[in-house]
């Protein structure tokens, strides 16, 4: 091996060092969307509520029906994952309960739908040369004869109904129609869709319940919290992550309610702090543009002041290739922007009021920090819940067409 060679694998060992290290990570399954916790933080009621759809489901013939809805980041899913394992735990000795999981958005037709759970009941089904009727039959075979109850999830259900209609779901529910014994099938709808039941033919809410409806409202900052230190707690090293880390990231995502912008920020942070060869991650590290919520609607900015959209424009145009600007930077590109527009720039004192106009609007967050240069602080500011390029746009094309 020539000495070239040698430098290269050297270089190579240098970089690949850090695969693995975990400084900070020892885990890294908690953070992602697919891990179900032990337990469910901010979502006790909710639990008992869904848990009141099923009375009695430890007795044979009974079933239960449940619609979830909610928007994005509310932890239907995990919700679902988590109450199927502890109710088949629950139960187990009085009834034996096989949970079925089926994404629609992955399994969008009735016949991929059918076959995912003919294979949750057995892996060796074949997966070609069946009708949805045989598979139908097939299903309520496997469950009669192995004496088990299947608890059937279907997640983003609104994708299969506006692709097929209602007829799966109908004949489902009709599962036992025509059969000795009652109650072999649980049928849980998950969508994002909150007009999901508008969709449903009157025969099926009938069949569902009208009063069997569970509604997530968006996580409170200090769930999110709450989650982000859970998943802390699972994945890094003990005292890896403090209080003031983790209160950030509740900060940052409290305005969508979203818990996977929380497990998004805190898992980027902690890549962050591994990369800089770290064993603590710090507030810093939380940088809310690495992931984008886009959560307030562009239209927000129209009602804001002249002057307050000519100093969030110099903001908006260094966040487009920046992740912070000084407060010192923001004053000079509101002076160089006034120009431009042919605009009188306001006094410093005014120029800050604006600032924490903004600031109190959730438009943009800002964070002190020792000034390098003299005594004092700097504010740094960062955008959170916006597209720094989508809403400069929206502001440079108001005052183009003056």
């Amino acid at each position: 091996m020539s000495k070239n060679d040698v430098s290269t694998t050297s270089m190579m060992a240098d970089y690949l060092d850090r695969i693995g290290a975990g400084k900070v990570l020892l885990d890294r399954s908690p953070l992602s969307f697919d891990w179900t916790p032990p337990t469910l933080v901010g979502r006790d009621s909710e639990l008992s509520e869904l848990a009141s759809m099923f009375l009695g489901i430890d007795n044979e013939g009974v079933s239960g029906r449940a619609v979830i809805m909610g928007h994005v980041g509310t932890g239907k899913t995990v919700l679902t994952k988590r109450f199927g394992e502890d109710l088949s735990r629950a139960v187990d000795g009085k009834r034996k309960v096989v949970l079925s999981h089926v994404n629609c958005r992955n399994h969008p037709s009735t016949s991929q739908v059918l076959q995912q759970i003919a294979l949750s009941l057995d892996s060796r089904h074949p997966e070609r040369g069946f009708s949805s009727g045989e598979i139908i039959q097939s299903v309520r075979r496997n469950i009669r004869s192995r004496g088990i109850h299947l608890l059937l999830v279907l997640d983003e259900v609104d994708v299969l109904i506006r692709r097929d209609s209602n007829d799966l779901i109908y004949k489902l529910l009709r599962i036992d129609e025509g059969q000795e014994g009652q109650g072999s099938l649980s049928l849980v709808m998950v969508s994002q869709d909150s007009h999901l039941l508008g969709q449903l033919e009157p025969a099926i809410i009938s069949r569902l319940g009208e009063s069997n409806v569970l509604m997530l409202e968006p996580y409170s900052e200090n769930s999110l919290i709450g989650i982000a230190k859970q998943r802390y707690e699972a994945s890094c090293r003990n005292g890896s992550v403090g209080e003031e880390t983790l209160e950030k990231i509740g900060r940052f995502s409290a305005e969508t309610g979203d818990a996977r912008l929380a497990i998004e920020l805190l898992e980027a942070a902690v890549r962050r702090a591994e990369k800089e060869g770290r064993g603590e991650v710090l507030p810093e590290d939380v940088l809310p543009s690495t992931v984008r919520a886009a959560s307030i609607e562009p239209s927000q900015v129209d009602h804001l002041g002249e002057h307050q959209k000519l100093v969030l424009l110099g903001i908006c145009r260094r966040l487009r290739k920046e992740e912070e600007i000084s407060s010192g930077d923001a004053r000079k590109l509101y002076e160089i922007i006034c120009e431009e527009f042919e605009v009188k720039a306001k006094s410093y004192t005014t120029f800050w009021k604006y600032l924490k106009t903004l600031e109190k609007e959730g438009l943009v967050e800002t964070r002190s920090s020792n000034s390098t240069v003299g005594r004092g602080r700097t504010q740094y500011i960062t955008m959170t819940n916006m597209i720094p390029a989508e809403i400069g746009s929206r502001i440079e094309k108001e005052f183009s067409r003056r």
